[in-house]
């Protein structure tokens, strides 16, 4: 069989529109030892296909990365197949918070070099060191100590819809930025208690980490990160700290927590927290855009990119300088940011 994907994804997305059977949106990681991650790679792709699973995987010989869509007539029959590879095995799954079915329209499972892009030179962490895992309630319940530092680890445009109310963010737009960032804020304070978050903890594992590495001596970390502490909050019956929406990295891009809107459109200012990207694919910039705005530029981020997008295909060709924004940055929203600020 083919180890890949040949269906156009129009088709494919037409064709999840149709189905007659519910999915569940899943996540889960390790941090683990590979020795062939192709030949792991070619296995659950054979594996995986068979039971109709939609997704998007990252393996390399650190580990495994996965976010994926599994049918629910099938997820017993897949968990138990996790179990069966002595690298899955125990892996901890999360389950989406808000699921529609609609995460993922179909299976791909990349080799990477590392299952988290980090940008970091070699021998800046040891994964063999890592913060303390906190579980969410132990997490919930620090993060009334006011001795604590809460640190967000994900990038700008992820907390700008959601985040812990104490939390610092960074105003990052990679995770290299983003643990560079936090570890010059806090230099001066490296005997302070950290407590990291992210969206499913693994990010976490590489930033405590790092910090570690760098000095810093009181590192905690939210085990199962967003999406498992609004599990458990809600098993128990507990207010949520964690307000607005959790951005997530398939087509559904956000899940409620707590149904508050905490950011605003990034063209008109309006109360919104919807992503999208940009309309006109030469430029495909993620955004933030209220339903009046949608509607007003057809979708897209500016009224350049609206009149290019209106042009005939061979027209569009000549204006394929939209994609790094016009201010000469290659960073999410910076177009938008710099034109209203």
């Amino acid at each position: 069989m083919l180890l890949n994907n040949r269906i156009n994804r129009e088709i494919l997305k037409e064709n999840l529109k149709h189905e007659q059977f519910s999915r569940r949106t899943i996540t889960f990681y390790k941090y683990v030892n590979i020795i062939d991650p192709l030949e792991l790679r070619n296995t659950l792709y054979q594996e995986w296909h068979h039971m109709n699973c939609f997704g998007r995987i990252y393996i390399a010989k650190e580990g495994i990365n996965a976010q994926m869509s599994v049918p629910e007539h099938h997820l017993n029959k897949f968990l138990e197949s996790l179990s069966k590879h002595h690298e899955l095995k125990d892996v901890l799954v999360k389950y989406a918070v808000e699921d529609n079915g609609k995460s993922f329209y179909k299976l791909t499972i990349k080799v990477r070099q590392k299952i988290v892009a980090d940008g970091l030179d070699e021998g800046s962490y040891d994964l063999s060191k890592t913060g303390t895992h906190l579980t969410p309630l132990e997490f919930h319940q620090n993060l009334d100590d006011p001795d604590t530092l809460v640190v967000d680890m994900r990038n700008h445009y992820e907390s700008e819809v959601g985040k812990f109310v104490k939390a610092w963010c960074p105003e990052a737009n990679t995770f290299k930025e983003a643990v560079q960032i936090v570890a010059a804020e806090f230099q001066h304070q490296k005997n302070k208690k950290l407590l990291l978050y992210c969206t499913g903890g693994i990010r976490c594992e590489k930033a405590s980490a790092y910090l570690i590495h760098q000095g810093f001596e009181n590192i905690f970390q939210l085990s199962g990160g967003i999406i498992e502490y609004a599990k458990r909050i809600k098993e128990n019956d507990l207010p949520s700290k964690f307000i607005g929406k959790n951005f997530v990295f398939d087509e559904r891009l956000r899940e409620s927590i707590t149904g508050e809107i905490i950011s605003h459109c990034h063209q008109c200012g309006q109360s919104s927290d919807k992503h999208t990207n940009c309309a006109n694919n030469d430029c495909h910039m993620l955004f933030i855009q209220c339903d009046v705005c949608r509607e007003k530029y057809d979708g897209c981020c500016s009224d350049d990119c609206k009149n290019i997008k209106s042009l005939p295909t061979g027209e569009r060709k000549k204006f394929k300088i939209l994609r790094h924004g016009k201010y000469a940055s290659s960073k999410i929203f910076n177009k938008i940011r710099s034109v209203n600020e």
